[in-house]
């Protein structure tokens, strides 16, 4: 899922931030009251209420799980809702709603018992239908959703949403209230990790059915996680406050959640100095300063930073240009002097810490596939330059979504274009919303994208490439990139399938329609007394077992 855009986990303050694979596109700011200046019920003797003060960054994408698919909005639901299962303390999918399940001996066949006590915040009970509304609603072409890939695993689920079948033939059926059957088109070992994605979350079906826009407002809004949306001030705060008729409330510390929506690095961190908020992201410029101290949570995050090439588009339509730019590009400069935090330069497409069935890291397999070679850069420009009939290089535009941390980026990539290849390049930002449309639309030239994964498998980031992908983006369509693909996710031999996945990725980066830049991790600035935040490597932040002293 999971579905750019994109969010720094590095540079946005509870995570990071951002995505949006080919989503991809992440890119994806209440002032809250300080110690001195105290809200009602918030001072200093408010009962010992224990309220954690976070920043979103921005206003969600849309809390409709199957709409809100990104950054932005992932965090926000995974707090509030829950699926058939939840990633525990070591990131491994564990019961959610479901709290048991029966899988047939051909791997096809998932049989999910959904638990007694689960509830909905209005004490509806948590059904198996919620689950086949919700999912059929996400598959639904009206609907057009961008998280509904992630659901072709089950079988007519592609088709449906493809327009070529119905409904009824999406193998996701009630055996009883409490019992759901979801069959699959083939073995997919990852297939409990996938259903941790907000994409799969249910959705109140009574409530929906009555209310279509149960979801844009706090006092329509139905939960079934740890937390309620207690109050949401669109733009600049929401409130959560504990779920008390979540079936694992016992295990919920906190009694409120406020989050800020500051999307600037230099305010959010201002506001963590001064007690308005109890997590930050540490502003590049002060990363030498404050990286070492005590109060920092560093941890891995499978996600990447990139930029796009539109192929419709010159001189982007000619691959030995696009290489060229790739080639100008000093990845661990970047890393190293511009978005600091140790983050590490990327020099393929999937980031590490994806184990494969021999016990190797996908990315140590595959090796380095784009590097920095000015040399070569100039070589294959020339040459690309000669086949399209240039005697100068039509203009192009770097677009990117704005943030300081995007614009110190592509600033960085300007110089090197210019100091490397003697390209002159424009730069241009826009709004994430506007610069969102426009990157799917097609009608940017070399764009920023970002991608936070929706699930634990490498053949995530490399699907959104294949034809007519929404998270593609980029124009190109390749059949052999998307037979390597379909084997890579359909392959029972897991061996074979990685074998596909390794290849495809070099394809990925022999076209070079993109040229990665950094992969994320998570920087996180904590508080004195705050506590048990999960901050996943492949998933959303989750504040179920979250604590902060008073």
């Amino acid at each position: 899922m999971r579905k750019y855009l994109l969010l720094l986990f590095a540079l946005l303050t509870v995570v990071v931030l951002v995505a949006c694979t080919a989503n991809e596109d992440a890119g994806k700011e209440e002032t809250q009251t300080t110690d001195e200046e105290t809200k009602e019920g918030e001072t200093d003797g408010d009962g010992g209420e224990k309220i954690l003060r976070l920043n979103n960054g921005e206003e969600p994408t849309s809390l409709d799980p199957s709409i809100g698919f990104d950054q932005l909005s992932w965090d926000p639901l995974n707090n509030l809702m829950e699926g058939l299962t939840r990633l525990d303390k070591d990131s491994q999918p564990a019961p959610g709603v479901a709290e048991k399940w029966d899988i047939s001996d051909d791997k096809l066949t998932y049989t999910f018992h959904l638990r007694e006590d689960a509830n909905w915040s209005n004490g509806d009970p948590v059904t198996a239908e919620d689950f086949v509304y919700a999912w059929k609603y996400m598959l639904d072409p009206e609907t057009a959703s961008s998280a509904a890939f992630l659901a072709y695993f089950i079988e007519g689920a592609e088709e449906y949403n493809a327009g070529e079948g119905s409904a009824d033939d999406v193998a996701i059926n009630t055996i009883d209230e409490k019992t759901l059957e979801v069959v699959l088109t083939a073995p997919t070992g990852f297939f409990l990790d996938l259903l941790t994605n907000p994409a799969f979350f249910p959705i109140n079906h009574k409530v929906a059915e009555e209310n279509e826009n149960w979801h844009a407002e706090a006092d329509s809004f139905v939960a079934n996680g740890p937390f309620k949306l207690e109050s949401w001030e669109h733009d600049n705060e929401m409130v959560f406050a504990k779920n008390e008729h979540y079936w694992d409330a016992d295990a919920v510390k906190l009694d409120k959640v406020h989050f800020a929506m500051v999307n600037n690095e230099k305010t959010q961190y201002q506001m963590f100095q001064s007690g308005e908020l109890d997590t930050a992201s540490i502003p590049s410029e002060l990363s030498d300063e404050l990286i070492e101290g005590d109060n920092v949570y560093i941890g891995e995050s499978g996600g990447l930073e990139f930029y796009r090439f539109n192929v419709t588009k010159e001189p982007f339509n000619n691959k030995k240009i696009r290489q060229a730019f790739s080639y100008a590009i000093d990845r661990e400069s970047i890393a190293e002097y511009v978005v600091k935090n140790k983050v590490e330069p990327a020099f393929g497409y999937v980031s590490p810490g994806f184990t494969s069935p021999t016990g190797e890291d996908f990315r140590d397999v595959n090796g380095d596939l784009v590097t920095l070679d000015p040399e070569k850069a100039k070589e294959l420009l020339e040459e690309g330059m000669k086949e399209e009939g240039y005697d100068e290089l039509p203009e192009v535009v770097l677009s990117y979504n704005t943030t300081d941390s995007n614009k110190a980026v592509a600033e960085a990539i300007q110089d090197m274009l210019k100091e490397n290849l003697g390209v002159e390049v424009k730069l241009e930002n826009q709004e994430w919303n506007v610069f969102a449309e426009a990157q799917q639309n097609l009608e940017l030239q070399f764009s920023r994208s970002s991608f936070i994964n929706d699930y634990y498998d490498p053949v995530n980031f490399l699907e959104s490439f294949i034809t007519d992908s929404y998270m593609n983006r980029t124009g190109w369509s390749n059949e052999e990139y998307d037979e390597l693909i379909q084997k890579g996710k359909s392959e029972p031999d897991e061996e074979k399938r990685w074998e596909a996945l390794y290849e495809a990725e070099k394809l990925l980066a022999e076209e070079a329609i993109a040229t990665p830049i950094r992969f994320y991790n998570t920087v996180v600035l904590e508080a004195e007394g705050v506590s048990g935040i999960l901050r996943h490597p492949v998933g959303y932040f989750d504040l179920k077992y979250a604590d902060i002293e008073n």
